[in-house]
C-alpha cells in the first residue's frame, strides 16, 4: 500500500495536513464538507503539497512532524513545490 501526507490551503488561507491512500478521493470529500471538521466550514481546499510513502505508518509519522511545525516552517515547505509546478 502507498499513503501519501498532504498540505492543503483553506478558503480562509490557513493550511490543513493530513495523510490518505488516495489523494483525489481525499480531496474530493474535503470539498463535498464530508471530511475533516476543520475543512468543512473552509471550503473549498486547494492541495498545495504532497509527500508519497510506503506505508501508512511512514505517513502517520511525518503528518505528526509537519503539524508539529509553525505556519512559517509550513510555507517554506512548499516553496519548492511552487517551483517545481512552474
Amino acid at each position: 500500500m502507498s499513503a501519501f501526507v498532504y498540505l492543503v490551503r483553506c478558503r480562509d488561507g490557513s493550511l490543513y495536513c493530513g495523510w490518505t491512500d488516495d489523494l483525489v478521493r481525499r480531496l474530493a470529500r474535503h470539498n463535498a464538507g464530508t471530511g475533516a471538521a476543520y475543512t468543512r466550514s473552509r471550503r473549498p481546499v486547494v492541495l498545495v503539497y504532497h509527500e508519497p510513502y510506503a506505508d501508512k505508518r511512514q505517513a502517520m509519522a511525518r503528518e505528526y512532524a509537519i503539524k508539529r511545525l509553525s505556519r512559517a516552517d509550513k510555507l517554506r515547505l512548499l516553496a519548492p513545490a511552487r517551483l517545481r509546478a512552474r
